[in-house]
């Protein structure tokens, strides 16, 4: 039986062979932070000189790149991208998503908005019925945290302060359990609304286009509706 690590290996695998058609002399990829994706990079380095270079979401991700021989661009000097990959937390059947367990879901989120395509990469053991059983990150300017947190509990949530993290945007994270995730798409604006608050780690609003599940029998597809 396969072990966790060689799961995410053979989904970094199948999402590097996913975008070769993609790679252009001119092609920007949006790469995102996380386990599987340092794998995606790794499995990516062979193929550094058939594209021009990535805009990533951590700083993590953005020495891995380089020392993988990609070309990393700030985001403000790209205006297209034809794929974003990155993995996730928890996602449901709907293509939503829990995001932001190492800490990157702010930037993760705004380089996502710049792809045409969002790309998700995950073992089985991601893929769940509901969302919510992996406590939902919550983006927080350092001043708003007490404020935050009282509006959080008045969701019905139980807001945890993430000890010792400070994000690549120099806020800090709260990890709420306990909230009701039937409605992902309004909670994820719900929270988003709230003053203090950078950005929560639900991507329902704008959720996968494609997601690709490695399981003990290979790697599958689910796709959104809109995605042939």
């Amino acid at each position: 039986m396969l072990d966790q690590n060689s799961l995410k290996l053979n989904v970094a695998k199948a999402a590097v062979e996913h975008i070769l058609p993609l790679l252009q002399a001119d092609t920007i990829l949006g790469v995102g932070t996380g386990s599987t994706v340092d794998l995606f990079i790794d499995a990516l380095a062979p193929h550094a000189h058939r594209f021009r270079g990535a805009a990533s979401s951590s700083e993590r991700s953005s020495d891995r790149l380089a020392r993988a021989g990609v070309r990393v661009f700030d985001l403000n000097e790209i205006d297209y991208m034809p794929a974003y990959v990155d993995g996730a937390d928890e996602v449901d059947g709907s293509l939503n998503m829990i995001k932001g367990g190492g800490g990157a879901l702010t930037r993760e989120k705004i380089v996502a908005s710049v792809a045409e395509r969002f790309i998700c990469i995950v073992d089985e053991s991601k893929l769940v019925s509901r969302l919510g059983a992996f406590a939902l990150p919550v983006e927080v300017i350092p001043m708003a945290m007490s404020a935050v947190a009282r509006r959080l509990v008045n969701l019905g949530g139980n807001p945890v302060e993430r000890e010792g993290f400070v994000t690549d945007n120099g806020c800090r994270i709260l990890d709420v359990s306990g909230l009701d995730f039937s409605q992902p798409a309004q909670l994820e604006s719900l929270i988003n609304d709230i003053p203090g608050v950078v950005t929560c780690g639900l991507f329902a609003i704008r959720g996968a286009d494609l997601v690709l599940i490695s399981g003990q029998g290979g790697v599958r597809k689910l796709s959104a509706p809109s995605v042939s």
